[in-house]
């Protein structure tokens, strides 16, 4: 098996049980999975192929993001969206997505993955509920598998239209019976629950107010028939989402989602911006996730989530960059950066969040909230997943007492080398597996055409 030595790493942030930053550290991988890691001292000195960082690099875990909706990228800024609140902004998206193609959703997935691996992150969850025309899971799939990104596909749905009480138009919607059948489909055809797999399938119905009770039941019953299948869903997003849920369910958010069975460790949940105090509790105690989509949420005037009460109460939580069109951008490392201020604003506190924190929960808080024990920090036997980060740029000038927090406090837009799996995927800032502006040029005519036809 090929072996991959990286070697004069000005700091490795392993982000491993003990937290460890090794000074002059070093990486040696063999084939996809870690097996050393320490300074270069205790390292080999050769290997198959050799990556020396001069000792300007920090080097990390690969972020995870855990909520995304890759094919709204082709969508970005639309003007009757930009100044709405959540449902204002989807009513006013909806007939731009009923165009949406399986060609589209095949560009839009690759610039979307291919944006988030330039920005640092090597496994990403997508959440896609919208399946007009002739789109499928597949055509995503596909692509983000010729970008390389690690990816946790989510087979999401709409069943819920305007005339039975739901948000979405008639003409989105599906039916339950065939929503199933492809779901099982679709987990049968491709999850690979292996250690270090490269793609997982989840089920995902799109929200409480676009769905039915029995489909999130019968949702969670598929899931978990088959071993390693997760289930995932938007939950508690605004003032106006709790309103609908105590309108239609006479519930709250929280208790909606443990009455229909989505509460446990196999669970993680978008947003959760309005979660009550007794919610996060329960959250906390039987180990449900919660994906926090920082931007978003202030894009879209939904409120500050509660992550440090939740990060007290155990709850796991992760980072989702959430839709490119009511974030308008794809990058991770801006969104821990968000994390991190938010926090403190929200609290009124500067000790609620450190960078090391918002760090922690980009990397081991998305693994967990994924169910992965195989990627989020670097120890031997844990996936190949590692990003570095040159520090010989004007924007971390004067950070030498503190590199690591810099990633956070400082503005970081670009990373300068990404291994994925143990492949290199992103070499001196440049995608590897793909040519970016030709990329650029599809997905720009399909999303003209998208617009064209609405």
């Amino acid at each position: 098996m090929p072996t991959l030595l990286i070697k004069n790493i000005h700091t490795l942030v392993t982000m491993d049980d003990l937290r460890r930053e090794i000074r002059r550290g070093a990486l040696f991988i063999r084939d996809n999975v870690i097996e050393q890691v320490g300074t270069r001292e205790e390292l080999p000195d050769t290997a198959d192929e050799v990556l020396d960082l001069e000792d300007k690099h920090i080097v990390l875990p690969g972020l995870v993001n855990t909520h995304h909706h890759f094919f709204q990228n082709l969508t970005r800024v639309t003007p009757a969206g930009q100044n709405g609140d959540l449902f204002q902004w989807l009513t006013a998206h909806y007939p731009l997505w009923s165009n949406l193609t399986g060609e589209g959703m095949y560009y839009s997935s690759q610039l979307a993955a291919a944006e988030l691996i330039l920005s640092g992150c090597t496994t990403a969850s997508d959440h896609h509920y919208l399946f007009p025309n002739d789109c499928t899971l597949d055509d995503q799939i596909r692509g983000v598998g010729e970008v390389g990104l690690r990816f946790h596909a989510s087979r999401g749905s709409m069943s819920l239209g305007e005339s039975n009480g739901g948000l979405p138009p008639d003409s989105l919607v599906e039916k339950e019976a065939d929503i199933l059948k492809d779901s099982q489909r679709l987990i049968e055809q491709y999850h690979n629950n292996d250690r270090h797999s490269m793609l997982r399938i989840v089920l995902a119905p799109c929200s409480p107010f676009s769905v039915s009770t029995d489909l999130m039941r019968e949702s969670a019953a598929m899931a978990r028939s088959y071993k390693g299948v997760r289930l995932h869903t938007h939950l508690a997003e605004n003032k106006r989402d709790v309103e609908y849920s105590l309108s239609q369910f006479k519930l709250t958010p929280g208790d909606y989602a443990e009455s229909v069975g989505w509460l446990g460790d196999d669970v993680w949940h978008a947003h959760c911006v309005k979660l009550s105090d007794r919610a996060i509790n329960k959250f906390g105690q039987t180990v449900t996730g919660v994906a926090h989509c920082p931007c978003s949420n202030m894009r879209l005037a939904s409120g500050i989530a509660p992550i440090r009460k939740m990060l007290n109460k155990n709850v796991p939580v992760g980072l989702g960059v959430d839709g490119a069109a009511s974030n308008d951008a794809t990058n991770l490392f801006h969104e821990a950066r968000q994390a991190f201020l938010l926090a403190r604003v929200r609290d009124e506190d500067a000790s609620v969040m450190t960078a090391r924190n918002a760090l922690e929960i980009a990397t081991r808080g998305g693994a967990k909230v994924l169910g992965r024990d195989d990627i989020g920090y670097l120890a031997p036997g844990m996936a190949a997943d590692f990003i570095a980060v040159n520090l010989d740029k004007p924007g971390y000038v004067g950070t030498q007492a503190d590199p690591v927090s810099a990633l956070i406090c400082c503005q970081t837009d670009w990373i300068d080398y990404s291994f994925i799996n143990g492949k290199k995927v992103v070499d001196r800032g440049n995608l590897t597996t793909i040519e970016f502006q030709d990329l650029i040029n599809k997905a720009n005519k399909v999303a003209i055409a998208l617009a064209n036809n609405n």
